[in-house]
């Protein structure tokens, strides 16, 4: 099969469009013939082995797993004998191993089926950003309806998906973005927009819940911008080739030590409860996927490229069968 693969860590360039082997099910697992991926950060820290701290599953040397991609969207190929609940010919979505080629191997409990009237590029743009995005609200912000949630980097995989969210569990939604992004972060639901080349995020509001995907202000003026029992979401930050963004996330447990304020970090879990959750918002037209640009499997390479630049808005889309 064709596929996005890599031998070495690096940048986008040591990515390869190239044959690589079938794979095949082991127990629990299906193969999906793959119609549709997109990319995360989690690609790019991958790909070139940052921060350090990644190759202790993913390799010390080189990477164990060449082919990159985890969010996908197809149909069911193969399943492994103890696999049930699925079958050949249904379409799925969620996390898969190697998303960037033309078939791909996923644990069975992390797929979901698609609703029909959903497009494979809309249901593969959803599993990590949106999942992310859910949890980062509900389990981890818990803010009361009415209450009060800033989006830093709004425009974003996961900020778009956190601001549609915020919007539909009845919270007042300031969103963080560049100028360009404005009007599409007030269309998905924002209540107001910082466009920070011109305004100062930290003005004196205080929220119930900070959701920061960047990790541009000081986790000092992230303090002083949340309420007495506010929670700082640290869901991304900048990153470094050693422990950058871990350094911010262990600071941040660091600082709110003490106090009734909280600092929260987490990998999220895309279990199909968690996708079919997030599909519920969909079915009720409170969210909508944004898709910024879509790319053949061929040039996989310059779709993270493009998101590696931090210009890119919403979600990347890979169509594999272009």
């Amino acid at each position: 099969m064709k596929a996005i693969a890599h031998d070495r860590y690096g940048s986008a360039d040591e990515l390869e469009f190239r044959e690589v082997s079938d794979p095949s099910p082991g127990p629990g697992q299906v193969v999906v013939r793959v119609h549709a991926a997109s990319v995360n950060p989690l690609d790019v820290h991958m790909m070139t082995g940052t921060p350090m701290l990644v190759r202790l599953s993913a390799g010390l040397r080189r990477p164990k797993q060449p082919v990159r991609g985890a969010d996908v969207a197809g149909v069911v190929e193969a399943v492994a004998d103890d696999v049930t609940g699925l079958a050949v010919g249904d379409r799925v979505f969620g996390l898969a191993r190697g998303a960037f080629a033309e078939l791909a191997v996923a644990s069975a409990g992390a797929l979901a089926a698609i609703p029909d009237d959903m497009s494979f590029a809309e249901a593969a743009a959803l599993p990590v950003a949106g999942v992310t995005a859910l949890q980062a609200l509900r389990d981890h912000g818990r803010v009361r309806t009415g209450g009060r949630v800033l989006i830093i980097g709004a425009a974003g995989g996961v900020g778009t998906f956190a601001v549609q969210i915020a919007a539909a569990m009845g919270l007042e939604v300031t969103g963080v973005c560049s100028t360009r992004n404005v009007e599409m972060v007030r269309e998905l639901g924002a209540h107001r927009v910082i466009d920070y080349t011109t305004e100062d995020v930290v003005d004196g509001t205080r929220y119930d819940a900070i959701v920061d995907n960047v990790g541009s202000h000081s986790l000092g003026d992230m303090r002083r911008s949340l309420t007495d029992e506010g929670a700082l979401v640290i869901v991304s930050g900048k990153k470094g080739r050693f422990i950058r963004p871990v350094d911010r996330m262990v600071g941040a447990k660091l600082r709110f030590l003490f106090g009734s304020q909280r600092a929260e970090s987490f990998t999220a879990s895309e279990t199909p409860d968690e996708l079919r959750e997030l599909l519920g918002y969909i079915e009720r037209g409170e969210v909508h996927p944004v898709i910024d640009r879509r790319y053949p499997l061929a040039d996989t390479a310059e779709a993270i490229r493009y998101v590696t630049t931090g210009h890119a808005r919403a979600k990347v889309v890979v169509d594999v069968t272009a």
